[in-house]
Formats: C-alpha cells, sequence, structure tokens
C-alpha cells in the first residue's frame, strides 16, 4: 500500500523527489502519513480536497482486498 500511495503522490506534484510516506501502526490497522513539498501541498489535495479524497479511496479499495484497515493522512510541516 505505500507503494501505491507514493506511485499516485509522486505522479501529481512536480517535485517528486520529495515525496515520502511513513508507516504508522501495525497488524491490521495501519496509517499512511504523507508528507509533499509545501509547494505541491494544493495539488495533492485538491480543489475542497477533492483529490485526497480519491486517494483514500483507492488506497483504502486496495488495503481491503489485503484484509487491511488503513487510513491516509497528509501530513503539513
Amino acid at each position: 500500500m505505500k507503494e501505491l500511495l507514493l506511485y499516485i503522490a509522486r505522479n501529481l506534484v512536480t517535485r517528486p523527489d520529495q515525496v515520502t510516506v511513513t508507516e504508522v501502526g501495525e497488524g491490521d490497522d495501519l496509517t499512511l502519513e504523507l508528507r509533499v513539498a509545501p509547494e505541491d501541498m494544493g495539488k495533492v489535495i485538491g480543489r475542497n480536497g477533492r483529490i485526497a479524497k480519491e486517494i483514500r479511496t483507492v488506497v483504502r479499495s486496495y488495503a481491503q482486498r489485503k484484509g487491511v484497515k488503513v487510513s491516509v493522512d497528509i501530513v503539513d510541516e
């Protein structure tokens, strides 16, 4: 799931080298923290949070097939 989130985020931003994903939690309850460059934050969140919502939907759908509960947090540093 981490690789899927990295792939999606890197294709949305202008600075893909600054995209990082950190896994927090273990077992069947996992949180993925997405960090991007400050100037790319708007591209990942989108207007009214639409892109962020769709990213979460895709990752959650993939995780459900694997039998894991996942949440995606977009971290602003």
